[in-house]
């Protein structure tokens, strides 16, 4: 089978969408199917394209039996509302012309974020007369509007109605957990149309490492160190000036070491937040290469989830299942009837404690460093729940059966063979 990524993120990006769309795009074409991905140039989390790439309209490369043909995109490093837009727009132009040219799919797979994507996805569905598979990764405008960035009623009628487009265009709807089912079922998506399957990882690869002899811990002096890691965006949503406030409560416990890893814009507002609070127990160190995250992952003690109050109920973020499967204990710091919550809950891999709450926070953190058995416990409940529920090869399965469905015409053949995933 032909198939077409349509995914503003890929690789080399380290975090979020382009991992998975990664995972998956390699992941179809060891299983015997030919895979195209239209992209944008690589610029995130740094929101600068990278060096390698810059001034090129286009560029196609292959890795790992996977075509990639990349398009130039509008982006500055601290964009306003107009910068945004331009970018969405910029990719949806940029990149029909590459979509068009490249062999003919059978069916398209397109990510949002962005949500301007199913304008082009749609009219090469239309186009080839192939199916269109939505993935969403978030819900947009909602979240958008929910975080105070879209506030135009004019854009958010906009966004509105290319959201409403975006559903009723799509042949099928997949979505990441049962809060995003929610949400569209009440917005009036039909439930034949929704498939849930969530994000993945590679347990494989991220798996359960012992804390001794570790590269990580020995390149940073953390041995003997009980260490708290965060690793991922430092963005909006996430909050982190909690984590430095709950460090320093606890930095008269010398063993107590706080890790976070992310990118440098956001490692040097958080530099500032931690001279503030005198907060001299946080490491801030950039992204790891992939290669050296499950080193990095091995070397924690608690995995830190962290977002704030307002971030909406249905976000869950890629990072939870990459913690999970680490084998490590997790402290959730968010939304208590949120998709996030509801994830750590069931995993039993962790606690959840209030957003924006440094005390509860550094409490958790408290009795887990108190507590090593109870730590222990909680990885192997991670890592067993992952294996179990985030397993790449399950979700592989899904997405394929999801694309075979598609191509039988019988709409009996097509219910029977993706019943057990459909909502």
């Amino acid at each position: 089978m032909r198939i077409l990524i349509y995914s503003y993120n890929y690789y080399p990006e380290p975090i979020g969408i382009a991992p998975l769309m990664t995972e998956l795009a390699e992941g179809l074409v060891k299983r015997g199917h030919q895979v195209r991905v239209v992209t944008a140039m690589p610029n995130y989390p740094e929101r600068q394209i990278y060096l390698k790439y810059r001034g090129k309209l286009y560029l196609t490369e292959y890795k790992n039996g996977v075509e990639i043909q990349r398009s130039f995109v509008w982006i500055r490093p601290e964009p306003n509302l107009l910068d945004r837009i331009l970018l969405d727009a910029s990719f949806v132009v940029t990149s029909f012309v590459p979509a068009l040219l490249g062999w003919r799919p059978d069916v398209i797979i397109s990510t949002s974020p962005s949500l301007p994507v199913c304008l082009p996805a749609s009219l090469l569905g239309w186009l080839y007369n192939c199916p269109v598979i939505l993935n969403l990764q978030d819900i947009l405008p909602e979240a958008a509007i929910h975080l105070g960035i879209l506030k135009n009623k004019l854009l958010i009628k906009l966004f509105t109605h290319l959201e409403k487009f975006a559903y009723h265009s799509a042949t099928k709807i997949s979505v990441i957990a049962d809060g995003f089912v929610e949400n569209l079922l009440h917005k009036g998506v039909p439930s034949h149309k929704i498939v849930q399957i969530p994000n993945w990882v590679d347990v494989n690869f991220i798996r359960p490492l012992p804390k001794e002899n570790n590269q990580f811990r020995a390149t940073h002096n953390l041995q003997d160190k009980f260490v708290v890691l965060y690793s991922g965006n430092i963005a909006l949503t996430q909050g982190l000036e909690t984590v430095v406030k709950a460090a320093a409560m606890l930095r008269h416990i010398p063993e107590i070491v706080f890790a976070i890893a992310g990118e440098a814009k956001g490692l040097h507002r958080l530099q500032q937040e931690c001279l503030n609070y005198g907060a001299d127990n946080v490491l801030l160190l950039p992204f790891q290469p992939r290669e050296k995250l499950p080193q990095m992952l091995a070397a924690a003690d608690v995995g830190l989830v962290v977002q704030k109050k307002n971030v909406i109920s249905f976000n869950m973020p890629s990072k939870i299942q990459v913690l999970l499967a680490s084998g490590r204990a997790l402290i959730a710091s968010v939304p208590e009837n949120g998709t996030a919550a509801r994830a750590i809950k069931q995993s039993g891999g962790g606690f959840v404690v209030p957003p924006e709450n440094h005390q509860a926070l550094a409490n958790a953190i408290l009795d887990l460093y108190n507590n090593p058995e109870k730590v222990k416990n909680f990885g192997y409940k991670s890592r067993q729940y992952a294996v179990e529920q985030y397993a790449f090869e399950q979700a592989l399965n899904n997405y394929e059966s999801l694309c075979e469905s598609l191509q039988v015409d019988d709409p009996v053949i097509n219910s029977s063979k993706i019943s057990n995933q459909e909502v």
